[in-house]
């Protein structure tokens, strides 16, 4: 496919998606540029006057789904063929290069991060080509008791369902998670953060152009308020949401509970009492705290070290601090901070470093390097700010200012002695997210008592854990929440995106000994 006819649409100018059509709205508002402030993209600003058509169509949307197990079968095979088609035009060098640009254009981090994002993808259409959505549909049967009678359970979709994600993975979440609703039978609504949005709205027009029929779903460009009114008035199914815990927790009043969350993101490390391989541990942990400046739902933002990796002949901390000083605003190792200003980090830097007992380890200060992002958004240094254990266990107030999550290149350094590791897995488990930890040790009893007693619903473990880079071959997602959401996995896609449904066949004959007593 040709990168310069991927776009229908007017260069720089984004359009909805509805019924099939893509459509302008009546009014629209400009997406810049996080690298210099410049305007380089007109998007539609859709407003709730305008949404009728969203509403009715997932609203109307039979709650059997597009397809199930037992209707429309077909369809299985044609998404696979999708996905087939999809993964070899992904494959293509041009195409790859095509969304990288895209994505670094609105969030200005690395080429390297910015190109796992297709490959990602290509990945996982490549696991569900050809039969693979089919397997997603696979049931099983239970003998009954008595001739003639069994008992199977098999996966529904929900209908009507919407998908909202946020901006700092604009093409890999919106699209594992609007076709894992689309393979199982739904007809999603996907909605991405209006800054990023134009880069899923590049793969859906790539997925039409290998066969994805363009009225499997919709998608909108508009603000948060609207997109809740669409799905309170649509009365979406399902909801899978990532982002914030406060408008998750509207979500879920109000769909009354109809939603998975990916959650938010305060993700520890424990680095455990045999320092081991200290070169490649500094640099995974800078990897994982501030690669993308820290704007990764499962960046390293709360790191226990035990003491023996504090001796002078380890050194871990200073050696962290030399890592992180390498990255540059030239080279794009750190980067525009989307959802923090640089005075709303230094207040917050300032708060945790006002804790009795905390110091200020490294960083702490806004980048000094020429620049052109704009004040609307940051340009803070790698940060790390010391905090004694018993400070936070001891002081509510004070483990709720260590623990807030600050999307951006900031960690929390915890020493603690021999002896205190249940103390630091009390920590980890009075956190209120539990999206992705690491556990960085060779002691296989130490590493045990550490997973046998969290919670975390990816948790990395072993001398080369980390907190970062998840793979397409893992479940990823929270744990310890009833709405926990996953995603990559054929797991992850059934539990978001089906339910079970339970069929008892019972075919007779009717036994001759049938006496007609009531009970």
């Amino acid at each position: 496919m040709d990168p310069d006819s991927m776009s229908e649409a007017n260069p720089g100018v984004g359009m909805n998606l509805v019924s099939g059509e893509w459509r302008a709205s009546k009014s629209t508002m400009q997406v810049i540029n996080p690298l210099n402030g410049e305007k380089f993209l007109t998007i539609p600003d859709t407003q709730a006057d305008e949404i009728d058509d969203f509403v009715d169509n997932m609203a109307n949307t039979p709650r059997y789904g597009l397809h199930n197990p037992l209707k429309n079968v077909e369809r299985y095979i044609m998404l696979g063929e999708v996905m087939a088609k999809g993964a070899i035009e992904l494959r293509k060098p041009e195409n790859v290069e095509y969304f990288a640009k895209l994505i670094q254009g609105c969030l200005g981090k690395s080429m390297a991060q910015c190109t796992g994002e297709p490959t990602v993808v290509r990945k996982f259409m490549e696991n569900y080509a050809c039969d693979n959505v089919r397997f997603l549909g696979r049931s099983f049967r239970v003998p009954g008791d008595y001739q003639n009678q069994s008992t199977g359970g098999i996966r529904m979709p929900f209908g009507g369902v919407s998908v909202i994600t946020p901006f700092n993975f604009p093409l890999e979440i919106p699209a594992l998670q609007g076709l894992g609703a689309i393979f199982m039978g739904n007809r999603p609504t996907v909605k991405v953060d209006e800054k990023v949005q134009h880069v899923f709205e590049q793969y859906l027009r790539l997925l039409h152009f290998v066969g994805l029929p363009m009225d499997d779903c919709d998608m909108i460009y508009c603000r948060g308020p609207v997109m809740n009114d669409l799905v309170v008035r649509g009365n979406s199914r399902m909801c899978l949401f990532t982002g914030s815990q406060h408008i998750a927790d509207k979500l879920t009043r109000d769909l009354n509970g109809r939603v998975k969350l990916e959650d938010a993101g305060f993700d520890w490390k424990i680095m455990g009492p045999d320092p081991d391989e200290v070169p490649y541990n500094v640099w995974q942990c800078d990897q994982d705290a501030y690669a993308f400046t820290g704007q990764k739902c499962s960046a390293q933002s709360m790191l226990f070290v035990h003491e023996n990796w504090l001796t002078p002949e380890v050194d871990f901390v200073n050696k962290l601090a030399a890592q992180a000083a390498k990255r540059t605003l030239k080279d794009t190792t750190i980067g525009p901070i989307l959802t923090w200003t640089n005075e709303a980090i230094q207040a917050h830097v300032d708060d945790i470093c006002a804790i009795p007992g905390a110091s200020l380890a490294f960083g702490g200060k806004a980048a000094a390097e020429p620049h052109s992002i704009p004040d609307c958004y940051g340009s803070y240094l790698p940060t790390a700010v010391n905090v004694p254990l018993d400070t936070l266990l001891d002081h509510p107030e004070h483990f709720n200012t260590a623990t807030k999550e600050l999307f951006g290149p900031l960690q929390v350094i915890v020493p603690y002695k021999e002896g205190e590791i249940d103390k630091v897995l009390r920590a980890t488990n009075l956190m209120p997210n539990h999206l992705t930890a690491g556990i960085v040790s060779n002691d296989v009893q130490f590493v045990h008592h550490c997973l046998a007693n969290t919670i975390t619903g990816t948790q990395y473990a072993g001398i080369r854990a980390k907190t970062t880079a998840a793979p397409q071959q893992h479940w990823f997602g929270p744990s310890g929440d009833p709405r926990s959401a996953g995603i990559h996995t054929a797991e992850a896609i059934k539990l978001v995106w089906s339910s079970h449904r339970e069929i008892v066949y019972d075919w007779g004959p009717v036994p001759n000994d049938w006496d007609g007593i009531q009970s």
